[in-house]
């Protein structure tokens, strides 16, 4: 069962159009996996659309132009062009002799070749997004990135499989946000596959792992 979830807040800047590529394609991917955030949306959309159409009506009332609703219609259809309607074909890849089947929104968006360090697995996706930078990030059974915090913000919303840190145990779906208030060691036991957003470099902070920082962009 999810249970983190993108902010209200959020939800309603995805709505209104007004989030990074980067972080809009995770809140998406997280819409089709939740049914209670799929609502939540719906219901602020329902609402904006009230709020733009009551902004109209005012506006109208307001001038002194006299517009019909015919001639309104005519306005509306006399643009002949159409929208590209295409078929979203699922997408799958290979990362370590492991499937999977990448979301709609990632379908038709291009992503690197996956580089490997030890028992991650890190594929940058094609996306001009300033200074975020996305990802897909595979971690092999068993496998952990060690404690680290963040120099900036980390989106991470799992896609497949599960992992575990010192808070919580995920499941896809889980939608992440963290910064330099938190600090974690992400461990799994069977493997899995996330979708990552990160504005600076992670900070690793114990032990020998400290030696990772000057590659901390590389894991990310």
């Amino acid at each position: 069962m999810i249970k983190h979830h993108p902010s209200d807040a959020l939800l309603a800047q995805y709505c209104n159009a007004s989030l990074p590529a980067s972080i809009s394609v995770a809140v998406a991917i997280h819409l089709d996996m939740c049914s209670c955030c799929k609502d939540k949306v719906q219901r602020i959309e329902a609402q904006n659309a009230v709020d733009v159409f009551a902004h109209h009506n005012e506006q109208l009332q307001t001038t002194d132009l006299a517009i019909d609703e015919l001639s309104l219609l005519d306005a509306i259809t006399a643009d002949d062009s159409v929208d590209d309607v295409y078929k979203v074909t699922p997408q799958t890849i290979l990362v370590n002799q492991q499937n999977y089947q990448l979301p709609r929104a990632l379908a038709r968006i291009s992503h690197g070749k996956f580089m490997q360090m030890g028992k991650l697995s890190r594929s940058r996706i094609a996306l001009d997004d300033g200074a975020l930078r996305s990802s897909l990030l595979h971690i092999d059974a068993g496998g952990e990135i060690p404690e680290h915090t963040h120099t900036g913000f980390e989106l991470t919303l799992l896609l497949d499989g599960e992992f575990s840190d010192e808070d919580d145990h995920y499941v896809p779906g889980d939608f992440m946000w963290l910064d330099g208030r938190h600090q974690h060691t992400p461990i799994t036991e069977k493997g899995c596959l996330c979708y990552t957003v990160v504005s600076s470099a992670l900070h690793f902070n114990k032990g020998l792992s400290k030696l990772l920082n000057p590659i901390g962009n590389l894991i990310y």
